[in-house]
């Protein structure tokens, strides 16, 4: 995510510095805001956003401030021959998501590519870089400010302000840490606008218990028992009755405990009193009956309260950590309902890992609550890419049936699964493709084939009626030519060839007719001058370039016609 942020033009420690960090959500707050702060719960720094208020800088924190100023100035020149670049103060902000994200580095070099961050000195931050480790608490702060500088690492220091005290280590932008930046500033704020005000306990201190009376027993000279025995017995169930019946707040949890403790030191005076009675040879039947109830009164009620609390201590353990995984569960249903359908899975939350070792209602609780926030940060993220993965997988245009499956894998992952499904889906269309293909290629060589078959059979059909027709036309020329020579041996003309001179028998009516004229009569047949002139009839006249003919001599013409053709085929077939 490439972020732009802007200077911001206040000095550090100035009040308008101060205002600026009063509107911003500021990366020395982000460990508090991931509750890895020792100085600040996530409960106290949401109260503080939520309401604005501020603890007031007393006299002691103000020169606290001013000398860590003083040796962050002191140690800039040791940062420097460290870098090697001059470092200089700046403030950066952006807007990012809705969220307005501030940093106020103690330094960073002209070209933004190196951040500087120094810490006064104590005993345990020196033995951790000493062995080249910065406390986790650190890392939020420096990857906020490497994420609105640009830079990619950042010079730890902490020291007093001179080099023999000074120990550094330099940290490297990790993209794991970064990528919960935004997620843990989104849920801090809506745990904000979700914001309850609960009015503040004081700090729990026993209540002043009261003091039973002291046991008196001794024996007079008479033998006879002078005790306050019941006096002391009054006093003791009047003391009983005030403890709380159901403790539930670190008060009450206080107050029993302390009770308990006197509970138990009457017990022991009693024991005492007892002691000191039989010691002076007393034996009164009443004096240690009295004394052995009142010592078994006070131990059956230690005992009872002693439990009460440890009970009650579990029991507000569980009822906080129930809490904390209802919330949870609430805020996965939330999710799940933004949803095409119930994808989110269960978010592993350790509530009761982080309340081992807790004492106070208030510790259990704050500690439930930021763990509460790192799984909705968690399950929020999860949803985040869920609804990224289901949009991929739409976009892809498969068909998925395993969609609960897929839509929790990492996105690259899920491109990885949905590009082979691609590819496979892809192989089956080419698949499908070839053996359409090639089923029309078949059924196109079959219809190919049953072609060339029927043309064969055609081709032969035809071969065997051509074979047919020209017998059949060689009979019938035959006997149309023995016939025709019948009738040309039998014929008598009626006029005689013009060629043989002799007289006409037919009668000239005068009508003529053009060559095309006879050629259209003859068709499909055709002649020309010459083949009529060799048949013996010549233009009885010609007007220009026409040719006349006698129409009385076409049955002539037509005769003389059919001679030569009969003549030619006769010899042909000899």
């Amino acid at each position: 995510m490439n972020i732009k942020a802007t200077i911001v033009p206040f000095q550090q420690g100035t009040e308008e510095w101060a205002q600026h960090r009063a509107k911003s959500l500021n990366a020395s707050d982000l460990a508090a805001a991931m509750g890895l702060s020792k100085y600040m719960t996530r409960a106290e720094l949401i109260a503080r956003i939520a309401t604005g208020i501020v603890p007031e800088v007393d006299a002691a924190t103000q020169r606290r401030f001013d000398k860590g100023h003083e040796v962050e100035a002191a140690a800039r020149p040791l940062a420097e021959e460290i870098i090697g670049e001059d470092l200089y103060p700046v403030v950066l902000a952006a807007d990012v998501d809705g969220l307005h994200l501030s940093a106020s580095l103690d330094g960073q070099d002209l070209l933004g590519e190196v951040t500087w961050e120094h810490k006064q000195a104590n005993a345990e931050l020196i033995a951790s870089l000493e062995s080249g480790v910065i406390p986790d608490q650190y890392h939020p702060q420096m990857e906020q400010g490497l994420m609105l500088s640009g830079a990619k690492r950042c010079l730890f220091m902490a020291s007093n302000g001179t080099r023999e005290s000074m120990r550094y280590c330099w940290y490297e932008s990790s993209p794991e840490l970064r990528a919960k930046i935004l997620p843990t500033w989104t849920q801090l704020m809506a745990d904000v606008a979700a914001y309850v005000p609960e009015s503040k306990a004081a700090p729990v201190i026993a209540a002043p218990v009261e003091t039973l009376p002291a046991v008196s027993v001794k024996v007079d000279g008479a033998l006879a028992i002078v005790s306050n025995l019941p006096d002391f017995g009054t006093a003791l169930r009047n003391f009983i009755a005030k403890i709380p019946a159901q403790p539930s707040t670190d008060q009450e949890f206080a107050d029993t405990e302390a009770a308990c403790k006197s509970l138990k030191k009457a017990e022991e005076a009693l024991e005492a009193a007892e002691s000191n009675a039989l010691a002076q040879l007393s034996d009164v039947d009443t004096m240690r009956r009295l004394v052995a109830d009142f010592k078994a009164l006070a131990r059956a009620t230690r005992l009872q309260k002693e439990k009460l609390v440890t009970q009650r201590k579990e029991a507000i353990k569980s009822e906080i950590v129930a809490g904390g995984i209802a919330a949870l569960r609430k805020h996965i249903v939330e999710l799940n309902a933004a949803m095409p359908d119930d994808y989110m899975p269960q978010v592993p939350a350790d509530f009761g890992g982080v309340i081992k070792g807790l004492r106070t209602v208030d510790s259990i609780r704050n500690a439930v609550d930021t763990e509460l926030a790192r799984a909705k940060i968690a399950a929020s993220e999860i949803a985040n890419r869920i609804h990224a993965n289901v949009k991929t997988i739409k976009e892809s245009g498969l068909v998925v049936h395993d969609t609960a499956a897929l839509v929790l894998k990492a996105p690259d992952d899920l491109a990885a699964v949905i590009a082979q499904r691609k590819a496979a889906e892809q192989a089956r269309i080419d698949a499908e493709r070839e053996r359409i293909r090639k089923e029309e290629a078949d059924r196109l060589e079959r219809e190919r084939i049953h072609a060339a078959q029927v043309e064969d059979q055609r081709i032969a059909r035809e071969k065997a009626e051509a074979v047919s027709a020209e017998r059949i036309r060689d009979e019938l020329i035959a006997n149309a030519s023995a016939k025709l020579s019948a009738d040309v041996t039998a014929f008598k003309p009626t006029e005689t060839l013009r060629q043989h001179g002799e007289a006409e028998e037919v009668a000239d009516d005068g009508a003529r007719l053009t060559l095309g004229q006879i050629n259209e009569r003859l068709s499909p047949v055709s002649i020309n001058v010459a083949g009529l002139s060799e048949l013996g009839f010549e233009p009885v006249q010609q007007i220009k370039a026409s040719r006349l003919y006698r129409e009385c001599d076409f049955p002539a013409i037509c005769r003389a016609i059919a001679q030569h053709v009969i003549a030619a085929a006769q010899t042909e077939a000899a």
